[in-house]
């Protein structure tokens, strides 16, 4: 039984996504949307999709990029995962493996990854030289039986819009999104500066739903949004809650948030997933607020190349 890694094909999407779907469960993944990331990548990434092999089937991928929009050069990210059913056979060592020779190649001296805060998953990475940094959670909503708070009127001079009626115009949106994108939570920072781009792989991308996804409007100026993704498979995933700076404390994430799950459960949604880092209190007590209990922690590792 040899295992195989290459390069992915355009004809593995499918694959590729039914074994992300089966190692992580709390994250959304379609076929669809691992293609159209695979051709959206931004070249300075130099992102390189690998799959691991065994007897023609897919049992491992790895997601591999350098950190193009983080303030600091040298930073590339590495995640393998292996099909439940397939593991212990070589497979993610050899994917890891190859992953971290061409993030080296292409200039990495730092790489971050994520690991389930699981006992054989931490082990494999402490073995590969990875040291554990902050945990992350991923929490879970059941819409078919949770109590949502009721909607609410939002207060004087907020309205409440879904993001598709920004289609006409979204940089609105992309502002707002790089203002709460740079104080976001994590170990690697980013920037968004390129609109173009962004229009491309956030506004564009499959997962991306703008009608379910709500905007708090304060002059016409969106202030706060939650953002919705779903997979056609009756799963909702929060992408992210913000609040420009300006506006913090006014509980507007929380009624925006509200308002979205709102909505995705009458467009028939039955889970709703969403990920909080550990650090961030104020947003795990909206979460928790909701109904949201967490299913899964993740860590995040880090090592040094050289």
């Amino acid at each position: 039984m040899t295992v195989i890694v290459r390069d992915v094909r355009p004809e593995d999407a499918e694959h590729f996504a039914l074994v992300r779907r089966a190692a992580l469960p709390y994250m959304l993944a379609s076929g669809a949307q691992v293609a159209f990331d695979w051709t959206h990548a931004h070249p300075d990434a130099h992102a390189r999709p690998l799959v691991a092999e065994i007897d023609g089937e897919i049992v491992g991928t790895s997601q591999l990029r350098i950190a193009h929009d983080a303030p600091e050069p040298g930073v590339g990210s590495v995640n393998v995962y292996v099909h439940p059913e397939k593991r212990g056979l070589g497979a993610g060592t050899l994917l890891l493996r190859a992953s971290e020779e061409h993030l080296a190649e292409q200039g990495a001296t730092r790489l971050y990854s994520w690991v389930l805060d699981e006992s054989e998953f931490r082990a494999f990475a402490e073995r590969h030289g990875y040291e554990a940094r902050r945990p992350a959670h991923f929490l879970r909503l059941d819409l078919t039986t949770a109590e949502l708070p009721p909607l609410q009127e939002p207060p004087a001079g907020v309205e409440l819009r879904a993001a598709a009626e920004f289609a006409a115009d979204p940089r609105p949106l992309f502002l707002l999104d790089a203002l709460t994108t740079a104080d976001e939570p994590g170990d690697v920072g980013a920037e968004l500066t390129d609109y173009e781009h962004w229009l491309a792989t956030t506004w564009r991308h499959p997962l991306f739903d703008a009608e379910l996804t709500t905007v708090a409007v304060v002059d016409g100026r969106p202030v706060a949004f939650s953002a919705a993704q779903t997979d056609g498979r009756g799963r909702y995933s929060t992408g992210m809650t913000g609040t420009d700076p300006a506006f913090r404390g006014r509980g507007l994430a929380k009624l925006a948030k509200n308002d979205a799950l709102h909505r995705a459960r009458a467009a028939g949604c039955t889970e709703a997933f969403t990920g909080n880092d550990a650090g961030n209190g104020p947003m795990l007590a909206i979460n928790k607020w909701f109904g949201y209990e967490i299913c899964a922690t993740e860590v995040r590792h880090v090592r040094a190349l050289g």
